[in-house]
């Protein structure tokens, strides 16, 4: 007796191919054998800008007293704004997600780097530029965002003035060896109003006015400073982030620590 020939529907063997493809992709798929520690779960801020739950609040509109120098600024309505002198946080910070919130004066007064001037220090040395370059023209690499004297941001996106804007800096300590020299140089990634306008650039040094940057060896948490530049740009809104990287073991570390 012959036997009839069976062909299935062309949606049947889709599917089964389908199935077969599968399963070959999960006997060939790679595994690096590092065995990670879990995330852990931070609840993030309520709306764009809030300090997530785990941030360091160092301004919250209220008082300044986590800065050195605090009672030099005036604390009004949530923000504080710059007089006297330069204010320095008194815990010291190594790797970190800093979010700061300013306004240059509404009412413009001067002109290139007398308009609107102040500045945020990492590590109590390199700073990244605080101005009002709405419509205001200076040297490039000491423009709002700029890493001052170092590098130009790549976009200026700065409000008009009187207007509030935010930077979230992240920022990598510089690490030196015992006898002074550097071993890794500091990291910065800035993002100004939402737009990322320098990214990982690599600090050559100490941003000084009067002379090219050089390192000079320093403890790798140090204080964050805001600077007086004899203009009442307001402040609000100030947390940061210890950023600590998860260490996951390779295949056979486990044996060497037992």
């Amino acid at each position: 007796m012959l036997s009839k020939k069976v062909t299935l529907p062309a949606v049947v063997v889709g599917a089964v191919l389908a199935v077969v493809a599968a399963n070959v992709f999960a006997l060939q798929e790679y595994k690096s054998g590092i065995v990670w520690p879990e995330p852990k779960v931070v609840a993030p801020g309520e709306k764009p800008g809030d300090p997530p739950a785990d941030a360091v609040i160092l301004f919250d509109g209220t008082d300044l007293s986590k800065w050195k120098g605090g009672e030099n600024w005036e604390v009004k309505d949530g923000y504080a704004v710059v007089r006297k002198s330069d204010i320095t946080t008194k815990d010291s910070f190594g790797d970190y997600q800093l979010h700061v919130e300013f306004a240059t004066p509404e009412k413009v007064s001067g002109n290139g780097q007398g308009r609107g001037n102040s500045g945020v220090f990492l590590a109590d040395r390199y700073e990244v530029q605080v101005l009002d370059s709405y419509g205001n023209k200076t040297y490039f690499d000491g423009q709002c965002a700029a890493l001052y004297k170092q590098s130009p941001p790549m976009a200026n996106v700065c409000r008009k003035p009187g207007e509030w804007q935010t930077y979230d800096i992240v920022f990598e300590a510089p690490r030196f060896g015992e006898d002074g020299k550097l071993l890794k140089p500091g990291i910065v990634t800035v993002i100004h109003n939402g737009v990322v306008v320098q990214n990982h650039f690599e600090l050559q040094g100490g941003t000084y006015f009067d002379r090219p940057a050089s390192y000079e060896k320093h403890p790798e948490r140090q204080p964050i400073r805001l600077q007086n530049h004899g203009n009442p740009v307001k402040y609000r809104n100030i947390w940061l982030r210890e950023l600590t990287p998860i260490v996951g073991k390779k295949p056979g570390e486990e044996k060497k620590g037992s």
